[in-house]
This record gives structure tokens, sequence and C-alpha cells, in this order.
């Protein structure tokens, strides 16, 4: 993209030195037809006036893409926000509920003989062992995802669109 601006910028500065140069022959008046009449005017001027109208023009567009490109931008992220914040309820509610089964487990050990409390207590460390990969599995798949929906927003944002979007 800079490329790209820097190079136009200096085709424009080399149209403007080449027409600085040539002044005399840019203001010589001819006799211009607009269809159906004719006007004696400077060529040069008239051709240089709508250069820098279509300048300004391109100019104007390029912002409004890059305006549009931010607002989308922020869009996906608070987007991203909103989901994080929604995955982060969720983790937090399913330690509530494994706190309140581990604490309803532990009573129910309490109130038992010693003689199946290993058993209950090897089923317990297994369930916590189980939850726990579960968890893990799920983070790094949040976290995947994440850096997946970060780096297309950067590729976005430099305009270099070389990966495709992750699928979901």
């Amino acid at each position: 993209m800079r490329g790209r601006n820097i190079f136009l910028l200096v085709l424009i500065v080399a149209m403007a030195l080449f027409a600085w140069r040539n002044w005399a022959v840019f203001t010589e008046e001819k006799t211009l037809s607009l269809l159906f009449t004719q006007v004696t005017a400077p060529f040069g001027v008239v051709m240089l006036s709508i250069m820098a109208v279509l300048v300004v023009v391109y100019f104007l567009y390029t912002v409004g893409l890059e305006t549009a490109a931010l607002l989308e931008v922020k869009k996906y992220a608070r987007e991203l926000l909103s989901t994080r914040k929604l995955a982060d309820e969720a983790e937090a509610s399913r330690f509530s509920e494994l706190k309140k089964w581990l604490e309803g487990e532990l009573e129910g050990l309490r109130a038992q003989s010693p003689a199946g409390l290993e058993a209950k207590l090897q089923a317990v460390m297994e369930r916590i062992d189980r939850v726990e990969q579960e968890l893990r599995e799920d983070i790094e798949k949040a976290g995947n995802t994440l850096a997946a929906y970060i780096g297309e927003l950067e590729d976005q944002l430099t305009g270099q669109d070389k990966h495709p979007p992750p699928p979901r």
C-alpha cells in the first residue's frame, strides 16, 4: 500500500515538474470542442485541472476505504471481546459446578465407611483429571481461534491477506 502511494506521489511530482517546465505550451489558448459548442481556453491547463480533480477523487476514495476497513476491524474486535467474555463466564460456571460437585462428593465420602472411601477417592481423582484435560483442550482451542482472528485482523490492516480465514 505504501509503495503504491509513494509511486503515485512521485508520479504527481513528475507531472508538476513537467507542467512547470512547459508552462508556456500549457497556457497556449486553443479552440476546444464541447460537442455542441466551441470554447477558446488553454488546453494544458484544462487537462491539468481534470487530472487534479481525478487525484482528489482518488485520495477521497482511498480515505473512505481505509475508514471502512478500520470500522470493520473495530467491529471484529468488539465481537472478539464479547466472545472472550462469554467464554470466561462459561469457564467460571464450569469451575463453580466442579466445586459444588467436589463438595458434595466429599460430604458423601465423609458419611461413608473408610472401606469405600479409597474407591470413591480414586473415582473423584479420575474425574478431576478428565475435567482438567478437557479444560486444557478447550483453552488451547480458544487460544488458537483467538490467534487466528488476530492474525486475520493484522492481515486486513496491513492489506496482505495471504492466508484464508480460519474455518468457523
